[in-house]
């Protein structure tokens, strides 16, 4: 036997889809509108699952309040930007005197992120510190796809802790388009 349980989360976030192409004979229009900075009411559903119980249970629902956690404090609110988009220097124009990041500006996460380090931008006015402050940078586009993959890495690695398998990541960018990754 297998059981499975899950957990949703809700989080607010902002992005670009800077390598978005369309077919028009498919999308009807060639309007590119994820290429624009846009945000999301999105939605997690994480299921964990196990073929040996403990304690009669998969785990406690409450193993996933950390991630609750970092969700609020990480994403929520925040803009999650790739390093690798075209725009990236323009928005880090504090950060950046050419297309590259220089990482020593920037503090990485284990969870495989980037945010600014403030310090640089401390004698700025407030309206430039809080720009910065929302920014998460990834090494990925930052699609419903991606997103989905990288949650699921990042709550696996803590839930071998407790031996139990993140079956799937399930994610909603609006109430109406999902996407699903499954380990």
């Amino acid at each position: 036997m297998r059981w499975t349980i899950d957990k949703q989360f809700d989080f607010c976030y902002g992005h670009r889809v800077w390598s978005q192409k369309l077919d028009s004979e498919y999308s009807i229009d060639g309007s590119l509108s994820c290429r624009h900075l846009h945000g999301h009411q999105g939605v997690i559903k994480i299921d964990l699952s196990t073929e040996q119980l403990a304690g009669s249970m998969v785990t406690d629902f409450k193993h996933l309040n950390w991630f609750k956690q970092w969700l609020e404090n990480t994403l929520d609110h925040k803009f999650i930007i790739d390093k690798n988009d075209p725009l990236f220097a323009d928005m880090f124009s504090h950060y950046c005197t050419d297309a590259n990041m220089n990482k020593e500006q920037f503090i990485y996460h284990d969870e495989g992120h980037w945010t600014p380090d403030l310090s640089v931008v401390s004698d700025e006015i407030d309206a430039i510190v809080e720009k910065y402050e929302g920014m998460v940078i990834v090494d990925f586009v930052p699609t419903s796809e991606n997103i989905s993959a990288w949650i699921l890495t990042i709550v696996q690695k803590k839930m071998d802790k407790l031996g139990v398998n993140v079956s799937a990541v399930q994610f909603w960018e609006t109430p109406k388009s999902h996407c699903e990754v499954r380990s």
